[in-house]
């Protein structure tokens, strides 16, 4: 895996996601208690998951309402063991880094 810089400290503000194409994948990175990386699309219908309300480690899709954990990708929802692919993050004086 290679460390890639995706953006500045100051672009995911506290308590909301943001996505972000990273080598074509979209990825959402969450500041909430911390910074957290996984993919950006629900399995459900492939709405975006960075601007779902947070509820904790919690977010919920916007379109349809599925829940998943922000810090493990798994699914809260309908179909156990169903998991997004979550990212190693580090948060540098220049930035925000991700292991992808």
């Amino acid at each position: 895996m290679v460390w890639k810089k995706v953006a500045e400290k100051d672009a995911v503000v506290p308590g909301k996601g943001r996505e972000f194409v990273i080598d074509g994948k979209k990825i959402a990175i969450f500041n909430q208690n911390g910074f957290h990386a996984l993919d950006s699309v629900c399995v459900h219908q492939d709405g975006s998951l960075a601007p779902g309300k947070l509820d904790g480690d919690i977010v919920e899709c916007p379109l349809h309402f599925w829940h998943y954990n922000i810090k493990t990708g798994e699914l809260l929802d309908y179909i156990k063991g169903v998991k997004l692919q979550t990212y190693k993050i580090e948060v540098k004086k220049d930035g925000i880094y991700l292991d992808v």
